[in-house]
């Protein structure tokens, strides 16, 4: 069958199946399931004869229909906050890793922060009989979780809290890492620092927002209280516009350093300071951001930052949801947490 779009022939292929194969190599349709399933049962001759069938009619085992018809599947579905943000591309590479080790795959899926799309990728995983589900949740879906859990597909939560002990997770401790940044801030002789961070919505933000504002009110010397900008976004064009805020304000005014909530917005302020406002870092502004991405050490000033271990929080989320879709018995439920680490550069050298 053609069809012809703008001007473009696009040939539409017949879905050939198994019985189609069958007819071809002049075998029955159980032989030929024996040569897709259980290939040892068949002789040398007909494996040859039938393969060779499936290879001249381009015969394609639909491996979602065999999962659906055995009542499983091999593949994990993980929604992500922001698949551009490379910290989640580290997480889903680990746990793609821990995946392929236990002979399943991942399809991610990107909400975007978006409700509406998290749910409907849900809805998606469960249709498709998803092994589990891995989620780093834009909203709270936990009701929507407990349904899939009913019929058989777990979920562990990834960079995020679990909502109850009834869910597994794996996350930083992101008030820890809060504090850690800006107690480094303030070692390096910053006394007004603003934090660059949002939508507040999200708990990491906020988390992280608590632990810098704690790190303000242990501190022995006085500082003043945390400057909040809160961003629509944690991006870099949504850092470049807190940047270019903060640094217009006048030099009595201006803090002498930023807590960025991520790296991609540290990255933004710090375009904003460096390009458009020719301040310098970190002579003005000291400068730190959180995740340690690829790009950090690489940035025109090496971006101080607070590392938080992305690939094997993957992994670790992986390997807890495929033991939990495995398990014969009883699950019990986990939730971990990794501490993070301050990963000090130029950005925030001492005055």
């Amino acid at each position: 069958m053609n069809w012809f779009i703008d001007g473009w022939s696009i040939v539409a292929s017949q879905t050939i199946s198994v019985k189609d194969v069958a007819a071809h190599a002049g075998v029955s349709v159980g032989t030929v399931s024996n040569v897709l399933n259980r290939p040892e049962r068949v002789s040398e001759p007909t494996l040859t004869r039938v393969q060779s069938s499936i290879r001249a009619l381009g015969f394609v085992r639909n491996e979602a229909a065999r999962h659906l018809r055995a009542g499983r599947s091999t593949t994990i579905g993980f929604v992500v906050l922001d698949v551009s943000n490379p910290f989640f591309t580290d997480v889903e590479r680990g746990a793609e890793r821990a995946a392929a080790a236990a002979g399943s795959s991942v399809l991610i899926a990107n909400s975007g922060e978006q409700g509406e799309r998290e749910l409907a990728y849900l809805e998606l995983f469960e249709e498709q009989r998803a092994q589990g589900v891995l989620i780093s949740p834009a909203t709270d879906v936990t009701e929507h979780l407990r349904r899939l859990r009913r019929h058989g597909i777990p979920t562990v939560f990834v960079d995020s809290p679990a909502p109850d002990a009834e869910f597994s997770s794996i996350q930083t401790n992101d008030i820890a890492g809060g504090e850690l940044a800006v107690r480094h801030l303030i070692s390096t002789g910053r006394r007004r620092i603003a934090f660059v961070g949002g939508p507040l919505s999200l708990h990491q933000i906020r988390d992280r927002l608590a632990g810098a504002r704690m790190a303000v009110g242990d501190a022995v010397d006085e500082i003043e209280p945390i400057r909040v900008v809160e961003t629509k976004s944690p991006t870099v064009d949504e850092g470049r516009r807190a940047g270019l805020e903060l640094a217009a304000l006048s030099e009595s005014d201006r803090p002498d350093a930023v807590f960025a909530a991520n790296d991609l917005l540290a990255i933004g302020v710090m375009q904003a300071v460096l390009l458009e406002r020719r301040l310098r870092i970190p002579e003005d502004v000291a400068l730190i951001g959180y995740d340690d991405i690829d790009w950090s050490a690489s940035t025109v000033v090496p971006l101080s930052t607070v590392r938080q271990p992305s690939e094997l929080i993957g992994e670790t989320a992986a390997r807890l949801l495929i033991e939990e879709a495995t398990a014969a018995g009883e699950v019990t439920h986990q939730q971990l947490q990794f501490t993070p680490v301050l990963v000090a550069r130029e950005s925030t050298a001492s005055k």
